[in-house]
């Protein structure tokens, strides 16, 4: 099977890697082929779940994020990627204010969030993509969702640890 992903153009580069590095990579450890046509990486795979694992590589690049932390996506199996589209979420008047308030100033808001939850973000045109495990990205949705509604950044700086806590209580429950 085959599928086409965008990538914009200054980050083709990224997917590639200095002498194909990255490229092959995906390919080793996704067991796919991978095509390069203008901003268009074709894949061709075998199953889903490979299929799946290169989409999340090549996209969080895509998206701004390194080879390098885009690549931990193989390695570890608890991480998750996910993009939100703000787009989707808020109008285009206030889509600068908005994501002002997620950035915060000087990028302090999203370092804090980064900090606390362990968790690596990028933020591009309209859209934030996260990877870290699936329930510190749950709470980073809730979090921007948060700021999107208004809320003051002390105040979901807060939500953010108390979940943070809820989930290592949860962690050793199972001890």
């Amino acid at each position: 099977m085959r599928i086409e992903i965008e990538v914009p153009e200054e980050r083709i580069g990224a997917v590639i890697g200095k002498d194909g590095e990255v490229k092959k990579k995906i390919e080793e450890k996704c067991g796919c082929k991978l095509q390069f046509h203008g901003n268009l990486v074709l894949v061709d795979f075998e199953d889903n779940l490979s299929f799946m694992k290169a989409k999340n590589v090549i996209l969080a690049i895509a998206r701004g994020f390194s080879p390098e932390i885009a690549l931990k996506l193989l390695e570890d199996e608890n991480l998750v990627f996910e993009t939100f589209d703000l787009s989707q979420l808020v109008s285009d008047s206030s889509m600068k204010r908005i994501m002002g308030r997620i950035i915060g100033k000087e990028g302090k808001m999203r370092k804090q969030i980064e900090d606390t939850l362990n968790v690596h973000m990028r933020i591009q045109e309209r859209y934030i993509s996260v990877i870290g495990d699936y329930d510190s990205v749950s709470i980073v949705r809730e979090a921007i969702n948060m700021l999107i509604d208004g809320a003051q950044h002390s105040t979901v700086l807060k939500f953010i640890e108390k979940r943070k806590r809820e989930l290592k209580g949860k962690s050793l429950d199972w001890l």
